[in-house]
């Protein structure tokens, strides 16, 4: 059987005949009736649970509201995750709205912005190195093994410094339009530029677009300069710098693509806010060319490769699915920004704080608390005022065997270290640090004193709630 605890949570959601209610009245969610009585054990609350996030209804008419509900969550719990991506076959400016790609491996700082690593970047590198190594060999078989070795990975590496200087011209711009960068991470995909938020105008969005694609067409430029200067078709620096210079000129040729999330269609959607003066509407309009584009390149791509093109159909396959879905998840944030208007953290926020003494042991927090109430995250008060927050993140990082010895105040994130908002935060806001800083809950607070708890569940429960009763 469920503890206590859970069954009251249960009913407050629910009916007494167990049909699904809303907390005000508990009066029957369209749609979603007929979920059955109240679980009696753990799995079956978590089968409800999912039965809950996979039913919508059908009748709701909102045009940013027909969509999966797993979708939405994804959305919510990265919103709004604006990112550029620039790939050795995509060079994109995109949303991510999955996850956001972390750097693994920190290379250094240039211009103040963080560079790294995913490990994933170290595939796409060996398959870059492995195909020009196999096309510098068909090229002149006389270089030898170790000059084509040695050329391709000086190739590959010229490669990503190219790429790596699109992803700063973006970045630069954006800093120099007040538009904060978090960093620059290259991953499999490419490179993912964390932008902490959009362009205020559409000017802005159009040169922060643009710059890159300019970019990229300058370097593929000076390379084709360097090949003709450094010698002959035959010399192993002509044969660099001419691939060089093409893959460049490509890219940057490919980036015009009127299809968000790539240059192009940023380019597009700037054209568009200039003309009618409306982001949200202009947004819409780029990343639905964006899905015709991405299904295009997966036809093409499905094409190419029973046409005999092999790995590279599939690729380009792939990119087409990338883009389809950086598109779709784009159109859903234009979407949830509009929903999100006017609304407040004060709005969404729990005032149900589940709340530990600081002097409590691990060990009595788990058994009594976690264990029995299914809750992740505690706040510790001093007196009214927040004195830090413990989750179950920090708890697992500690020995168990030292859990009857160590107390909550030993382990808990101090109150500085707290990302805290007010209650009359715009919940947009709110998102955008629980996203830029990777938190599922975020402490309301009013003059030190610990308000409410926003969480990115409650912010579901309240999208939910829209999409169910707003036609």
């Amino acid at each position: 059987m469920l503890p206590a605890s859970r069954t009251g949570q249960w009913r407050a959601c629910c009916g007494r005949r167990g049909r699904w209610a809303s907390r005000r009245g508990r009066r029957p969610i369209p749609g979603l009736s007929g979920l059955g009585k109240s679980p009696t054990s753990i799995t079956e609350l978590s089968h409800r649970r999912r039965q809950l996030c996979s039913r919508v209804d059908p009748k709701v008419t909102n045009p940013w509201i027909k969509i999966r509900p797993r979708t939405l969550q994804r959305s919510v719990c990265s919103f709004p995750c604006r990112a550029r991506l620039e790939n050795p076959c995509v060079l994109a400016y995109a949303s991510v709205g999955t996850k956001r790609v972390r750097s693994q491996i920190k290379l250094g700082r240039v211009f103040g912005i963080e560079i790294g690593l995913h490990y994933s970047w170290f595939l796409i590198a060996f398959l870059i190195v492995l195909s020009l190594a196999s096309q510098f060999r068909a090229a002149d078989p006389e270089w030898g093994p170790g000059t084509i070795l040695a050329l391709a990975l000086l190739t590959g590496g010229l490669f990503f410094v190219s790429l790596l200087l699109h992803e700063l011209s973006h970045s630069l711009f954006a800093k120099s339009h007040g538009v904060p960068v978090r960093e620059i991470t290259l991953f499999a995909l490419g490179g993912v530029s964390q932008i902490e938020r959009n362009p205020t105008s559409a000017r802005t969005e159009f040169w922060m677009a643009f710059v890159g694609p300019l970019t990229s067409a300058v370097i593929g430029v000076v390379c084709l300069g360097l090949s003709r200067l450094l010698g002959t078709p035959s010399t192993p620096g002509y044969a660099m710098f001419y691939w060089l210079g093409y893959i460049n000129l490509g890219l940057a040729f490919f980036n015009f693509i009127p299809g968000y999330p790539l240059d192009g269609g940023r380019i597009l959607r700037a054209a568009l806010w200039w003309k009618t003066g409306d982001a949200e509407r202009s947004t819409r309009v780029a990343a639905r060319t964006g899905q015709v584009v991405g299904a295009l390149f997966i036809a093409a791509g499905i094409v190419q490769f029973f046409g005999g093109a092999g790995f590279g159909g599939l690729w380009i396959a792939f990119i087409g699915w990338f883009l389809l879905q950086a598109a779709g998840e784009s159109y859903i944030e234009a979407g949830l920004t509009r929903v999100l208007a006017g609304v407040t953290a004060k709005d969404v926020m729990t005032r149900e704080c589940p709340v530990v003494d600081g002097h409590e042991s691990i060990q009595i927090l788990v058994e009594e608390k976690i264990l029995r109430t299914g809750d992740r995250c505690f706040a510790v008060l001093d007196g009214d005022g927040l004195s830090g927050l413990v989750t179950t993140h920090e708890i697992k990082n500690l020995d168990r065997a030292r859990w009857p010895y160590t107390t909550v105040s030993d382990i808990m994130m101090p109150a500085e270290k707290i990302h805290t908002v007010r209650p009359e935060t715009p919940l947009k806001s709110a998102l955008e640090i629980m996203s830029r800083e990777n938190l599922n809950q975020l402490p309301v607070t009013t003059n030190g004193h610990l308000a409410g708890f926003l969480t990115r569940a409650r912010v579901l429960n309240y999208l939910h709630s829209r999409m169910d009763f707003q036609g």
